[in-house]
């Protein structure tokens, strides 16, 4: 095991496979083998890893009911030179699951936090979507209520890169109808479910048509991930933005000339050439 820092223990923060037991590195079957203390979100939930890779060491349970108090104690064991694992039921802990308490406290007494990589669902989505990869934002799950998830939607109505939430699958419909009203039928969708089981299913296209297929099947079961691809190029323009520093902003993102630049921005706003010029060099 890697020595801390301080005088204290190692906080280790190990992905575990978010299906597919498989899907975890040797390291981190090694690492949950040596430690003092695997702390779970779960117990019953991580027993079956350990199970399955022949791993006693003893648990104890740390979740979001417990998290305060909990924490507290973790962070003694710690203090007292106890190698700590912190896992969660699926993924990578503090990514949308407990973790985060534990974590902030061990790095700011200057505990070692080491991460052991492992998968993470939405990654795991964004690979095989095919939506673009260049770009990509992660916010966790939409919010639960229909006006505040359409109000989080709006801001997304001009967005450049790829988004990625979480969702239950009891709100999904509800949520992808919010999608359809707010970013509009014809946005790229990507709906990735029970991602790395047996029945892995990837729904793509455009809004409208993911909702209506999985409105057709009534009911909507597994994890999911849900992908918004990113707006067309006329609606994710800066329409803020003077022409000059619209033409300043592509030439640098995009590795255009001055020329090139200004016929993208003329053709953005609807207006013609001659007159994205004059305003250009109005701004200058």
């Amino acid at each position: 095991m890697q020595s801390s820092g301080n005088a204290g223990g190692v906080l280790y923060i190990v992905g575990t496979p978010i299906g597919n037991l498989e899907d975890i590195t040797l390291r981190g079957v090694r690492v949950l083998k040596e430690a003092d203390l695997i702390a779970c979100e779960d117990t019953r939930q991580t027993q079956k890893l350990l199970q399955h890779y022949g791993i006693a060491t003893k648990t104890i349970s740390y979740h979001e009911h417990n998290e305060a108090s909990r924490a507290e104690e973790l962070m003694a064991k710690l203090r007292e030179g106890m190698n700590i694992a912190l896992v969660t039921d699926a993924g990578m802990p503090g990514i949308s699951d407990p973790g985060y308490r534990v974590i902030v406290q061990a790095v700011g007494e200057g505990m070692t936090v080491v991460p052991i990589p492992g998968p993470a669902a939405f990654v795991t989505a964004l690979a095989a979507s095919g939506l673009p990869t260049d770009r990509c934002r992660f916010h966790g799950f939409l919010p639960p209520k229909s006006g505040q998830r359409r109000k989080a939607l709006e801001e997304l109505k001009s967005s450049a890169q790829t988004e990625a939430f979480y969702e239950a699958p009891h709100r999904l419909l509800d949520a992808l109808e919010d999608v359809v009203g707010v970013l509009g039928a014809e946005r790229p969708v990507v709906v990735a479910r029970e991602l790395t089981k047996l029945h892995e299913e990837f729904l793509r296209g455009q809004a409208q048509e993911v909702l209506a297929t999985l409105q057709a099947r009534g009911e909507v079961k597994g994890e999911i991930v849900l992908l918004l691809g990113k707006a067309e190029a006329e609606a994710a323009a800066d329409t803020h933005l003077s022409v000059h520093a619209r033409v300043r902003q592509i030439m640098a993102e995009e590795k255009l000339d001055e020329k090139a630049a200004l016929k993208k921005v003329a053709k953005e706003r609807g207006i013609s050439k001659s007159e994205a010029y004059r305003e250009m060099q109005r701004g200058r």
